[in-house]
């Protein structure tokens, strides 16, 4: 139950998606810091040095904590591509899980160029590597050998990307907004319901906030048989403030303990 607890919470990547705080991001050899006033880029509520902390509990009981980052404005392939990372530390003495998930979205078209798993979990390793080519309409899996493309979606998006994407977009509630944007297109369309509006406490302070209800053809945490809501704040920042999920063993949530706002919005 412990394995399957902690897998569940990885697949935030909606989630979404946080490791010890010592530990750095691994940077792609291609990757070049871009002087943000140069690049042309979408109007976003984040900026590079933004991060979210997160305690994680099963229930009442806390098993980890968590931890979002806009890690920088890269150059990817020629583009400038906002990097974001999503860590996930937890366990007890028998199973621990050390996660990483590594996004890199078009500063431009929100578009996914990159998507990293480096994952430890119960003592195995497993890496997995999507390189997303919007233009060509492909994307491949360079860990896998030998590498072949296979069809994406025109504005694709990852498992991380889709968490920075959804805090671009109107809410209003009672709408139920879908999108066929995520980039294994068999696993479309993907749904966010706008469910309410109210006031919420985490350790990190009190906030009205808007929650909302992602749905992915996919197994785990936001499944269309789960249930999962997502509670972000009601304003210009739409920072995410806790995670609350219904799984078949029971209740795994996330709340925001502190929140440090980019220096360069």
């Amino acid at each position: 139950m412990k394995r399957a607890m902690i897998s569940q919470l990885a697949l935030l990547a909606a989630a979404t998606a946080t490791s010890s705080w010592a530990q750095t991001v691994p940077a792609a050899p291609s990757t070049q810091t871009v002087v943000a006033a140069t690049v042309k880029r979408a109007k976003v509520p984040f900026g590079t040095g933004e991060r979210m902390e997160y305690d994680v509990r099963f229930g009442s009981l806390r098993v980890g904590s968590a931890h979002m980052e806009v890690v920088a404005l890269d150059n990817l392939r020629g583009r400038a591509a906002w990097h974001t990372a999503f860590w996930v530390q937890g366990g007890n003495f028998l199973y621990r899980v050390n996660d990483v998930y590594e996004s890199w979205m078009d500063a431009e078209t929100l578009s996914s160029l990159r998507f990293v798993q480096n994952l430890e979990e119960g003592g195995k390793e497993v890496e997995r590597r999507f390189e997303i080519y919007p233009e060509r309409g492909i994307f491949i899996q360079t860990n896998k050998k030998p590498t072949k493309e296979e069809k994406t979606v025109s504005q694709p998006l990852d498992d991380g990307s889709f968490l920075y994407f959804i805090r671009t977009i109107p809410l209003t509630v009672g709408q139920t907004y879908s999108f066929d944007r995520y980039f294994r297109p068999d696993r479309n369309p993907v749904r966010v319901t706008v469910l309410r509006r109210e006031k919420v406490k985490v350790p990190a302070g009190t906030f009205d906030a808007i929650v909302v209800q992602p749905m992915i053809k996919t197994k785990g945490i936001f499944s269309e048989n789960g249930h999962a809501e997502i509670w972000l704040s009601d304003d210009d920042r739409r920072i995410m403030l806790q995670m609350k999920s219904k799984l078949s063993f029971g209740s795994l949530n996330l709340y925001l303990k502190s929140y440090f706002q980019s220096p360069n919005p």
